[in-house]
């Protein structure tokens, strides 16, 4: 009876995350799908998940104006190739590629040494410091906008790569997690480095950094997702550069036509941009659990 219970809960948990993984996957396919049909398959949802590509060539020739035999291009083709076309994509890639990756080594600088500090070392006021960094998690990012874009604003740094970086420098996520996996590290390896006579600062980064590989992986995951896919700070920070769009922004060049011939394209750059981050934690898949794992151990 009780075998029997257990392995009703199982199935039950099973079909529970089934149906999870479904809802969460479900977007991407339409996605993928939608970027490899044309303007029609669509507005009507027809196709299946390719689409008739041969069939379905002529549209995009009728829509232009040009001969049917001049129309080489199948929807699939066309939609990628528009997707660089329409918008300097690659060039917002690499400011993706560069504000993520500034963001993301200067909150690793600022952040190991914190929680080193907070996990390793003793002196007055610790414990509250570590509540103001707990309270911090807490205030949303909407809350503090204006008041950042205000001082940038003064100071001149809007339309910049500094005004997409610097607000986002300090990460209170990032020293709570690195400060709860130092918290796993033997106090006798630190001693040990001190006894030969190593400084605190090399202690953090000759020693404690090479033992947080995994957390850092970890807290890489989810700073990069983070800010590649960020579309609301940049909307406020990036007001009239279009050279400094990062590919959220992108997809802006792809807004109107009501007809929905413009779909086709603008699934085609969200596919681009979603694929090196799907990639990327495919590669880092088990380091990024294993991070999150040891973080919870004491």
């Amino acid at each position: 009876m009780i075998g029997r219970t257990s392995r009703s809960g199982e199935a039950l948990r099973h079909a529970v995350l089934i149906l999870g993984a479904l809802v969460v996957i479900l977007p991407f396919y339409v996605m993928v799908s939608y970027s490899f049909k044309s303007p029609s398959e669509i507005a009507t949802n027809t196709g299946g998940f390719f689409g008739a590509q041969q069939q379905m060539v002529n549209e995009y020739c009728v829509k232009l104006g040009n001969p049917r035999d001049a129309c080489l291009e199948t929807p699939m083709v066309y939609n990628y190739t528009q997707a660089f076309k329409k918008a300097p994509l690659l060039r917002y890639l690499l400011n993706g590629v560069i504000v993520t990756a500034s963001i993301f080594l200067i909150q690793i600088v600022i952040a190991l040494p914190c929680a080193y500090a907070l996990a390793k070392l003793r002196f007055w006021g610790r414990d509250a410091v570590f509540a103001m960094v707990m309270f911090c998690l807490l205030i949303p990012v909407h809350a503090i906008a204006l008041p950042i874009y205000i001082m940038l604003a003064k100071v001149g740094l809007t339309n910049t790569y500094a005004s997409l970086v610097i607000p986002w420098t300090i990460s209170v996520f990032g020293i709570f997690l690195m400060r709860q996996f130092f918290m796993t590290v033997p106090d006798d390896l630190i001693d040990a480095a001190r006894m030969d006579g190593m400084t605190e600062f090399s202690i953090v980064w000759k020693v404690m950094l090479p033992t947080a590989i995994p957390a850092l992986l970890a807290f890489a995951i989810f700073s990069v997702v983070a800010h590649w896919n960020d579309y609301f700070w940049p909307r406020i920070a990036i007001t009239g550069n279009r050279e400094l769009y990062t590919p959220p922004l992108g997809l802006r060049e792809f807004k109107g036509d009501a007809d929905g011939s413009i779909w086709g394209p603008m699934m085609a750059t969200a596919t681009i941009i979603v694929t090196p981050l799907i990639v990327a934690f495919l590669l880092a898949q088990r380091r990024f659990i294993e991070g999150i794992t040891l973080t919870g151990m004491k």
